[in-house]
This record gives C-alpha cells, sequence and structure tokens, in this order.
C-alpha cells in the first residue's frame, strides 16, 4: 500500500528578496515611511511567501513565523508579557502605530527605558529578546497576530498551520529580572496554559486544524521536575475541547528523555529532527514502539546548513521511520529561517559549486522530491536521484575540497611561553596603561558613506588605489576622534570591512562569499556567511596593512583585530564532510599566520575575538567535553606564537557564559571582554567566582540599543563591576562592536564612558 504523506516546512525565510523588510523596518524608524506602508510591507511578503511555497508543492504551509523582530518577542506580546517600562514609554496603543512603537520599545529600548536582554538561540547565530517574568506578572492573551496572518492566507484559500512557541520553551527562554529567591519562570506555568486554550480555541474557530507548538528547550538537558510539567502541560492542552490537532515540534538535536513523554501525551503529531543527531532519534523512536497513534513530521532536510541533501539517504530513512509512526510526513529539520533565500540567485557562483548547494528555496524543492519519492517510489524521481548523485560525487572529489599541504601542516605548541602574570609585566612595561583602562571592541560605525565605496569597488567604478585612501581617510578620522575623547588604547575602526567573518572569508582559500546570501541574526541585523567549502589556508597578510597604517597615526597602543577559529566557523556554513575541530585548526594556523606578521609589523595589542564560544556549546551537556576541547586549543593554536609583551585580547558577547567559564581561562587571553550591560553585569560575579585569573572588560554600552547611556549610568555599571573583580585588572568598554550605530551616539556615549572612568579613577 502506497503510504501517506505530505511536504511542509516549519517557517521560512522573513525578509524577503533583497532585505526588503529590514529596509522598511528602518525606514519606519527613520520616519521615512508610516505604520500603514510597513504593515502593508509585511502582508506583501507573507502572501508572496504563501505563493511561493503554495506553487512549489507544499502541501501544507505554516503561518505567523513572520516577524518584524523576533518571534520570541512575538510571543511575550502574544501573552501580554510586556515589562512596565515599556508601557510607560509608549502607553497609547490604540493606533497601529502605537503598538509598532511599544514592540519595537521592548527590542530596541527608548531613551527612558533600555530594552530585553537579547541571547542567542540555542546553538544558533540568531538572537532573540529575552521574556522578563517575575512572581507578580500578569497575562493577557492578545491573539491578533497569529489570527489575522491565519486569516489572510484563507482569503488565499490556503488553510496554514499556525506555528507558536511552545509554552514550557517560552517560559525555560525567560528570566526574572528581579532575581526572586526560589522563583523560576517556569513556576508560572499554570498561568499561562489557560492562555494557551484560549489561543486553540480561537484558532480552531477561524479553521484551523493544525497548530504547531514549537518546544526546542526539550532538546536540551532537563531534569524529570520540568519533563512532568511537560506532561502535564500536553495533557491539559490536549484534553481541550475545541482545539486543532497539536503538532509539537522539536530541533536542533536529540529529544532524549523528552520524547517518550512526547509519545504518551494526548497530541495529534510530533515534529522530530533527523539531520542532528539522527542516529539518537531514530534509536529513541524504536526503543518505545515508535508513535504509531501520531503523525511523524520528519526533519530529514537540514534547515541550518547549505549542502544538497543526500536524497537517497533521506529515502533511506523515511522509510525506517514509516514503520514507527502512524504518517510520516517530509519536512526540514527546522525553520529554513536560518538559511539564505535562493541559491539561484547567486550568478557569480561556479555552476559545479552551485549544485552542492541548497538555500530555502531549493530545500523545498527537496522536500517535495523526497514526499514524491516516498508516496510514488524511487522510480517516480530516478532523473532527480541521479542528478543528485552526481553533484554528491563532483563536491567529494573536486580538488579545492581535499588540499594536501594544509592537510600535512604541522601544529605547534598550544601554550605561551609564560603565564599571565609574567606576561602581565611584560605587557604594561611597553603599554604604560592607566588603571582602568578604556578600549573599544573594533568597529566603528559603517556608515553610507563606506558602504557605497566597497559597492564602487566592486562594480569597477572605483579603483583599488581610490578605494584605498578612501578607507585610510576614515582610519585617520576614526583615529582623531579616539584621541580627541580620550580613549587609552585604540582601533582603526574596520572601515574596510563588510562583516567580521565574511571579511575574512573573502580572503582565505577553501571559503566562498555569497552575494544575496542574507541570513537573519537579529532584528534588522542581517549577515551573509561565507561558505567553508574545502581546506582553508592564508595566501597572504589580511589586516597589517590598516594596522600598521592606523598605529603610524598615533603614539597610543592600538589593536589588531581578527575574528577567531570558533566564531570563523560558527558564523559560516561549515562543510559538513570532516569534523568541526579538523575545520577550526585549519583555520586556526592560518589566524597563527597573520598574529605573527601583525606582531612583527609592530602591533603591540591582538584581539582575536571569539564571540560564539557559547553559542556552538552542544545542547547536551553529555557532548560538551568534546567540543570545549577543540575550541580552546584552536583558540589557543591560533594566539600562542607571540612573545609575553604582547597582549592577547579576545571578546564575547550575547550569550550565557556560565557553562564555558572553566573553558575562557583555558583560552588564557590575556584580557578579555564580555557583554554585560544588558545582563545588569552579572557576568563580573561569574568571572570572580571561576576565579579568573587574567584582566576582563564587562560592557558598560548597550550597543543593540540606539540609547546614549548617561555618566551616572556608566558609573553605576562600573562600581558594580569594582566591587566584585579587582580594578587594576578591569577594562572599560562598550558591549560590542559599533558598526551598527550612527556617529552621533558613538561620540556621546564614549565620551560619557571615558568621563565616568575619569570620576572613578580619581
Amino acid at each position: 500500500m502506497t503510504p501517506s504523506s505530505q511536504a511542509t516546512v516549519h517557517g521560512y525565510p522573513r525578509q524577503g528578496a533583497d532585505r526588503r523588510l529590514k529596509k522598511a523596518v528602518e525606514a519606519y524608524w527613520a520616519g521615512r515611511i508610516d505604520a500603514d506602508a510597513l504593515l502593508g510591507t509585511a502582508r506583501e511578503l507573507r502572501l508572496r511567501n504563501l505563493v511561493e511555497l503554495r506553487d512549489a508543492g507544499v502541501d501544507e504551509i505554516p503561518s505567523n513565523y513572520f516577524s518584524f523582530y523576533d518571534h520570541v518577542l512575538d510571543t511575550a506580546w502574544l501573552l501580554g508579557a510586556i515589562p512596565q517600562r515599556h508601557l510607560d514609554a509608549v502607553p497609547d496603543v490604540s493606533s497601529d502605530k502605537g503598538r509598532l512603537d511599544r514592540y519595537f520599545a521592548m527590542a530596541r529600548g527608548t531613551a527612558e527605558a533600555p530594552p530585553q536582554e537579547m541571547t542567542k538561540w540555542f546553538d544558533t547565530n540568531y538572537h532573540y529578546l529575552v521574556p522578563e517574568l517575575g512572581p507578580d506578572t500578569t497575562f493577557t492573551l492578545d491573539a491578533s497576530k497569529p489570527l489575522e496572518e491565519f486569516a489572510e492566507a484563507v482569503e488565499q484559500g490556503v488553510t496554514t498551520r499556525p506555528v507558536l512557541v511552545g509554552p514550557v520553551t517560552f517560559l525555560l527562554l525567560a528570566k526574572d529580572p528581579t532575581a526572586t529567591e526560589g522563583f523560576r519562570p517556569l513556576d508560572l506555568l499554570d498561568k499561562v496554559i489557560p492562555l494557551y486554550v484560549d489561543l486553540l480555541r480561537q484558532l480552531r474557530e477561524a479553521g484551523a486544524e493544525w497548530v504547531q507548538l514549537d518546544e526546542p528547550a526539550l532538546v536540551t538537558d532537563q531534569p524529570a521536575e520540568v519533563l512532568a510539567k511537560v506532561a502535564r502541560t500536553y495533557a491539559t492542552l490536549g484534553a481541550a475541547t475545541n482545539r486543532p490537532k497539536i503538532l509539537v515540534a522539536s530541533y536542533f538535536d536529540r529529544l532524549g528523555d523528552a520524547l517518550p513523554v512526547l509519545a504518551k501525551a494526548p497530541v495529534e503529531g510530533l515534529a522530530i529532527d533527523f539531520t542532528n543527531n539522527a542516529a539518537a532519534n531514530l534509536k529513541g523512536l524504536a526503543a518505545i514502539g515508535g508513535i504509531q497513534d501520531k503523525r511523524l513530521v520528519a526533519g530529514v532536510v537540514n534547515g541550518r546548513n547549505i549542502w544538497a541533501a543526500d536524497l537517497s539517504a533521506a529515502l533511506g530513512t523515511l522509510g525506517t521511520l514509516l514503520g514507527l509512526a502512524g504518517s510520516v510526513d517530509v519536512a526540514a529539520s527546522s525553520s529554513l529561517l536560518h538559511v539564505p533565500h535562493d541559491v539561484t540567485l547567486e550568478t557569480d557562483l561556479d555552476p559545479e559549486i552551485a549544485g552542492w548547494l541548497s538555500f530555502a528555496r531549493q530545500k523545498v524543492q527537496e522536500i517535495v522530491t523526497l514526499r514524491r519519492g516516498l508516496t510514488e517510489g524511487r522510480a517516480a524521481i530516478g532523473t532527480l536521484l541521479h542528478v543528485n548523485e552526481t553533484r554528491l560525487a563532483s563536491r567529494a572529489n573536486s580538488p579545492i575540497v581535499k588540499v594536501p599541504a594544509v592537510r600535512e601542516r604541522v601544529v605547534p605548541d598550544l601554550h605561551r611561553d609564560n603565564p599571565y602574570c609574567q606576561r602581565a609585566k611584560a605587557q604594561q612595561s611597553q603599554l604604560h596603561l592607566p588603571e582602568l583602562p578604556t578600549t573599544t571592541i573594533g568597529s566603528f560605525p559603517q556608515t553610507a558613506e563606506l558602504r557605497k565605496a566597497r559597492a564602487a569597488l566592486r562594480t569597477g567604478k572605483l579603483d583599488a588605489d581610490a578605494y584605498r585612501e578612501a578607507m585610510r581617510a576614515e582610519i585617520r578620522a576614526v583615529i582623531a576622534e579616539q584621541e580627541r575623547i580620550g580613549l587609552d588604547v585604540l582601533v582603526h575602526g574596520e572601515p574596510e570591512r563588510n562583516d567580521m567573518v565574511q571579511y575574512f572569508g573573502e580572503q582565505l582559500t577553501g571559503f566562498l562569499a555569497t552575494q544575496q546570501g542574507w541570513v537573519q541574526s537579529y532584528g534588522t541585523r542581517y549577515v551573509r556567511p561565507p561558505i567553508i567549502v574545502g581546506d582553508v589556508s592564508r595566501p597572504a597578510p589580511m589586516t597589517v596593512e590598516w594596522a600598521t597604517y592606523a598605529q603610524s597615526l598615533t603614539d597610543k597602543p592600538l589593536k589588531g583585530m581578527l575574528t577567531g577559529p570558533v566564531t570563523m566557523l560558527a558564523w559560516s556554513f561549515v562543510r559538513d564532510d570532516q569534523p568541526e575541530g579538523d575545520t577550526a585548526r585549519q583555520v586556526a594556523l592560518a589566524l597563527r599566520d597573520e598574529v605573527v606578521d601583525l606582531e612583527a609589523a609592530g602591533v603591540k595589542v591582538i584581539q582575536v575575538d571569539e564571540p560564539a564560544l557559547r553559542e556552538t556549546l552542544p545542547l547536551r551537556a553529555a557532548d560538551r567535553a568534546a567540543y570545549l576541547e577543540w575550541a580552546v586549543n584552536s583558540f589557543r593554536l591560533a594566539t600562542s606564537g607571540v612573545r609575553d609583551e604582547t597582549q592577547i585580547h579576545t571578546h564575547m558577547c550575547y550569550a550565557e557564559f556560565g557553562d564555558v567559564l572553566q573553558a575562557i581561562i583555558d583560552m588564557d587571553a590575556d584580557v578579555i571582554s564580555l557583554e554585560a550591560a544588558r545582563s545588569a553585569m552579572a557576568i563580573v560575579a561569574d568571572l570572580a567566582a571561576a576565579g579568573y585569573p587574567n584582566e576582563a572588560g564587562p560592557g558598560v554600552w548597550d550597543i543593540h540599543s540606539p540609547r546614549v547611556p548617561s555618566v551616572e549610568e556608566i558609573v553605576g555599571h562600573l562600581r558594580v563591576a569594582i566591587a566584585a573583580f579587582p580594578a587594576e585588572r578591569l577594562w572599560v568598554n562598550p558591549d560590542c562592536g559599533l558598526k551598527t550605530r550612527a556617529y552621533p551616539e558613538v561620540k556621546a556615549t564614549l565620551e560619557n564612558l571615558v568621563e565616568a572612568t575619569v570620576q572613578l579613577r580619581s
């Protein structure tokens, strides 16, 4: 009997062609368009995706995956979990403009009201806004967004499957800003469940047949008490009358002990990732005898990477799953939010290499093809299978993938000659830094003029000499501004860099750059991750010219700026044909060459950023030791080839660092700067408790908000830091690079930062 199967996806890129959503939102912020125009653009983008998915052959199309900023923020709005400061900042929400302004106040803050904290979405480079929930939080359902987006699809003749963050994951992602003793946001579950029951009722009455509740928190280690609450939550939701069928979705890793809990729950379907730890999820399903009473949405196409799927292997997995579920549908492993839109837009790519790749539109084609192969048999897709096999073989046998000279390079010693205490004395004898030295993280604003210059260079309207002079002019201005403000350790501002990973990827062999491969990082911040296609090496110096020119303009120490090997992997689409540790070693050796050349050129401070170290931490504790070993070793490999006198910095931001504090110590950077402003400097106490022995710069300015913090606010942050950590080992700096900010707020805040530091020194 031919199995019945559907093709579906969890979500689709929100931004539209050429980042249209980003441009519309930023135009609204700047006052160039009104609320009606922004809402109209959003509706047009959603309907365009709807038509695209329908015409591609997707049988069940999702809705409510769209967001102006972030889907977790949308869930907080849905449940009425809005901090009082944002209610006060925008009191009137009787109009569309008022609603949008309050929503964006939660995301970006206002002059009076700081935004919500931001951190990474599990082990991805997507950032979400952390819900603020305390023991006194009250909830009020506002179902207008999912209902309106469902209704607009119905108008087009499509009954969608609304997608929502599940109640357990929402509460597990939240924080109590007051740190009330004995309270956890999950304690609010009994207040939240009735709102979900009501929401399910409203969606059913609107005509929804299925609803998807995303519970990715269940692929992380959860104690028995949390799993008991999962069971109770879905027993209650399942028992509700007048509701759609419920599909509980997980992704990014194995479900483990949560799988039997969900299998017993009175819900109609489970969506499971069969690309990350697929064997563990297959084994887990077999161990419980399958889910014969449920629909299984099988994520057999990787929703997070860009390599063409092995269709034959995926069909084999689907065939195995047919015996383990009541029905099997074909899907990507997660939302396609994490990949670019369409590989056919990459007209500069070699057609052979383009055939190795699969962006969102191509992944939908793979899903539809697999559904056809599952229902009609392999013969029905024989030609497509042959093309797929040919492309996979082309990649495996390509000379750019495996380069013997790179693979045979000897790995040098991973340790510096002497411990930090000796290095610190040697460094101070050269740098002569004051107490609480001030600096920035690296980048200065990327102005429209800089972007135009890079575009002109690409199109040939500007030659290399003119471009170099344009960049040097910006460097001169940045150095002069830092000296005027009074910073102690300067940066060149990185005007030549389009992105901290892409810039290096374009200069290293083994990497490919895209032209339209935009992926949302947070809000309106989009990046174009490079693609690691083969073995990595450095053919020539990448930053030495810019750093030495900047150093020639000042007597103050200047930082050379590099992106670390772990972050190069995390913020690229990494190759999947060898262990990531092997790729990290190759990148580290290439960076080591750059570090040594910077030192030889007279650069005395070198920063190797690793903001993704925590982000890439495996979701399951059992997998972390092996990851941290190669991650730490790759950083030390990149940075251990310099003399004691050369000061090595690193930087991390927007993550929960508690799980990697020992790894941060083991990295042995002389100075680490970390995000701290949004989290009330909590990391400083964590560093002290862990016995962090080197120097640290907790960020005193949240650069992801347009707010200009006052001198008093910065002094307050620094007093908290000094109370927890030795002042003689503290630095003063922003949370992150300044490329997304405008010069007026940068100048004002850096002036406040220096003034606050001067006050504390005195």
